[in-house]
């Protein structure tokens, strides 16, 4: 479990992509100190397995099957590029954002980008599959970063993001046309399932 609470970007150094899967390594420096294979890493808010960690060039490798890239903007990346970090949640850890699984739901297209003094608004649009579970004051999960909806269109939904969100995570490279890992409120969902069969 993760809480959408990035600790810092790392670089994909490498990709290994084949017909069946894609292989990823990311540098981490001064991200984290450390991690190990079999450790679980949010990489842009996807939960991933680390394969093998090299201490001397302080990178992972990690493997990502083919529905994963499928379902989520990682194919997208390219060496280079800037990816969102979070290890998983210690049990004594601090719950300072929201419950996240890293369980990717879909993408969502970046519509508007606007800064309004020190801060940003962007706008995403909202895909008809998880609309039902993006409320007003709500928590979203986008690229792996523990937002807050700040408004609900029928199409579409809006995020405030402050400055240190924007400075220390992947958005502040965020253009329109984009497409971001989008992963909804899980309690949304069970909420959901449950009430079902008492409708």
């Amino acid at each position: 479990m993760f809480t959408g609470i990035v600790e810092g970007t790392g670089t994909v150094t490498a990709i290994d992509a084949t017909a069946d899967a894609d292989r990823l390594t990311v540098a981490l420096p001064g991200v984290v100190d450390a991690v190990s294979a079999g450790q679980s890493v949010a990489v842009d808010g996807v939960c991933l397995t680390v394969e093998t960690y090299d201490a001397a060039a302080h990178a992972m490798t990690v493997f990502i099957a083919t529905e994963t890239a499928d379902r989520t903007a990682l194919g997208e990346r390219a060496v280079g590029d800037a990816v969102n970090i979070e290890r998983a949640l210690a049990a004594d850890g601090r719950l300072d954002g929201h419950i996240v699984q890293g369980h990717v739901d879909t993408t969502a297209p970046v519509r508007a980008v606007e800064q309004i003094g020190e801060d940003w608004t962007y706008q995403f649009g909202l895909p008809p599959s998880v609309a039902p579970y993006i409320v007003e004051k709500g928590s979203v999960a986008i690229d792996g970063i523990s937002l807050t909806v700040a408004a609900r269109e029928p199409d579409g939904f809006h995020v405030a993001v402050i400055p240190t969100t924007y400075t220390e995570t992947t958005l502040s490279e965020r253009s329109v046309g984009d497409a971001v890992n989008l992963e909804v409120d899980i309690i949304a969902k069970y909420v959901e399932q449950l009430t079902a069969a008492h409708r």
